[in-house]
């Protein structure tokens, strides 16, 4: 937020903040004021920096069925009193206050003015006892599941429908706990006292429908709530603060050199020599006898070739591929090193050798990726309330979610860039298949699907569907992993994320550290792949007893009693760390699954060591 460059602004926000918590459309408490950040439109985009990354611009043109979409990263603030006005307008946000006034009210309860920005004088209450006090801003506002949100009509709610009365309205507490059941707002006029807790009775709609208000778009911003077809959404009581008033979508990808793309410069290299008129596996194949030809295509199939020997002579064009694919597919290319080991390159990998024979854990590995250096490219698509909708297991997000928008008109996304290290592990698709094949995994199975059953029921909008056994299994691993590595690596475990490949081109776990400067890039973790064995064992013997057992390994998923239904054996003393690591929120976890437990050893994929 920014003003005249002659004035300092009213608060400062990370650019990584931006898009993680604090996009437009959220609400901010800066020192002085609570605001509600601006749209794009709001935004000085006078010299912002453009990030370049083909793969993500694709999927958001594709994602937002838009001809062409540009990436910049956010305004940052030059330091330059003389410089250009920088940065991003926020809009005050609520306009209704309560004053550090109290008046007696019964025995019980204090008292405090409700008031709209309209009956300050200069930004302050003069109460009865002709003194000016201080205000803040009341801590609950109204929103739907659309993202739109606005001030409560206040009047309307103590009086439970509209009316013309405009006495003064009150705040009274009791007790200290801040609970809803325990907050009332009153009117002079003697109308009945209405508690808050009355607010968050949805199906009661104490606060009416919504009207379509996006007051971070501008301050008589409004849309239709539901589309032309849909009739509005119920308005919801929305505490400020809360952890559900703001769930920012994103998109992210590792800029990994596209295998396809590395194939295509291989064929170029023979195409019209030798290439040109190869229209048979066999004809491909005596071609390949030949020194150039096997030189240039040694690191590539058959079919691979053939695919797109037809795709250039104008046979059907190969599917669009996740974003996770097109990046599991390089990282478990045969190729030694992947990318170039230059300082500025966006990626640069090479395969670590495992010992042979292959025994105890690293019988079920297939390979080790030491990622030397990486770039991630994190862009914000929109926002939801209520209920986050993040990208699916491959990377993807849905296309029927309904999300706010950034923009009346999108033509440019914010977007960041992460820069680090990680150690990538491809774990044997024998091993998986003949664990998952075990009957008492099948059972376990159930029993967490049947816990996403029962979610389902307490949340009928959400968009998830069931990920599958082997993705709860390499998520439960990765958090074992991270917090084992983070012992010894040098970073924190909360700076390590993780990156779940779990589909039909291959399983693995990505762990890496990404930050906009050099801390990401200390080598820690690939001296961690260098030890991996070791690792896995430190995370298994990690997994074997939580410090809650028994009551965390014999929880059941389907539990009602205690909603934790995307939850095995998991908890904050063994699976679940910070959130910011975490691609799923700390959902879909279960040790079990990983290592034997107190309650349950036959459905471990780590049963035998």
């Amino acid at each position: 937020m920014s003003g005249q460059r002659a004035l300092r602004p009213h608060g400062q926000i990370r650019q990584s903040q931006i898009l993680s918590t604090f996009g437009p459309g959220a609400m901010v408490d800066l020192p002085n004021h609570a605001v509600l950040i601006g749209g794009l439109e709001h935004w000085t985009t006078e010299g912002l920096k453009p990030v370049y990354e083909e793969r993500l611009i694709a999927k958001l043109q594709t994602l937002l069925e838009l001809p062409n979409v540009k990436l910049y990263a956010p305004p940052i603030d030059l330091q330059d009193p003389h410089g250009p006005k920088t940065g991003i307008t926020a809009w005050l946000f609520p306009e209704w206050f309560v004053a550090h006034y109290e008046e007696p009210w019964g025995e019980q309860f204090r008292s405090r003015p409700l008031l709209h920005r309209e009956a300050l004088v200069k930004g302050q209450f003069q109460g009865r006892d002709k003194k000016k006090h201080s205000v803040i801003p009341i801590r609950f506002v109204q929103a739907c599941v659309n993202g739109h949100i606005s001030d409560i009509n206040w009047y309307e709610f103590v009086h439970r429908g509209r009316t013309s009365c405009r006495r003064a309205l009150w705040i009274d507490e009791r007790g200290t706990s801040g609970d809803l059941a325990d907050v009332f707002v009153r009117c002079e006029c003697g109308v009945p006292a209405r508690s808050l807790a009355e607010a968050a009775e949805i199906p009661e709609k104490p606060l009416g429908h919504c009207k379509g208000l996006r007051p971070w778009l501008g301050a008589v911003s409004q849309e239709k709530c539901g589309g032309d077809s849909g009739s509005p959404e119920i308005n919801r009581l929305l505490v400020r603060s809360a952890s559900n008033a703001y769930f920012p979508q994103v998109l992210s990808v590792i800029s990994i050199p596209d295998r396809d793309s590395l194939l295509r410069k291989a064929i170029d290299a023979v195409w019209e020599d030798y290439l040109l008129y190869v229209d048979s596996i066999e004809d491909l194949q005596k071609e390949r006898k030949k020194a150039k030809v096997f030189a240039a295509l040694q690191d590539f199939s058959d079919d691979q070739i053939m695919a797109d020997i037809r795709r250039r002579k104008g046979g059907q064009e190969k599917d669009k591929k996740s974003i996770k694919q097109a990046e599991i597919e390089m990282l478990l290319a045969s190729q030694v090193e992947i990318g170039d080991d230059h300082p500025d390159g966006d990626f640069y990998a090479k395969s670590f050798p495992l010992t042979e024979p292959r025994k105890g854990f690293l019988s079920k590995i297939n390979r080790v990726v030491l990622v030397h250096r990486l770039r991630e490219v994190i862009a914000q698509v929109g926002f939801t309330r209520f209920e986050s909708a993040m990208p699916d297991i491959d990377g993807e997000l849905s296309l029927d979610v309904a999300r706010a928008s950034l923009a009346y008109e999108v033509s440019w996304l914010p977007a960041i860039e992460n820069r680090g290290e990680g150690v990538f592990v491809a774990f044997e698709e024998g091993a998986l298949n003949n664990w998952i094949g075990r009957p008492q995994v099948k059972q376990r199975g159930q029993q967490l699907l049947d816990g996403f059953n029962e979610w389902k029921k307490h949340h009928a909008t959400a968009l998830d569907v069931f990920p599958g056994l082997k993705y709860m299994l390499l998520h439960s691993l990765s958090h074992l992993l991270i917090t084992a590595v983070s012992l010894e690596c040098g970073y924190s475990a909360s700076s390590i994320r993780e990156r779940i490949y779990a589909s039909s081109s291959g399983h693995g776990i990505l762990l890496y550290t990404g930050t906009p400067d050099s801390e990401g890039t200390l080598g820690g973790l690939v001296q961690a792949g260098r030890r991996i064995e070791h690792h896995l064992q430190s995370a298994v013997e990690l997994g074997r007893l939580c410090s809650n057992d028994p009551v965390c390994a014999q929880h059941r998923p389907n539990s009602v009693q205690e909603e934790r239904f995307l939850h095995g054996a998991a908890c904050h003393g063994c699976l679940l760390i910070a959130e910011p690591s975490c691609e799923r929120r700390n959902e879909f976890l279960d040790r079990a699954l990983v290592v034997p437990t107190v309650e349950s050893a036959e459905a471990a994929f780590f049963c035998e060591e």
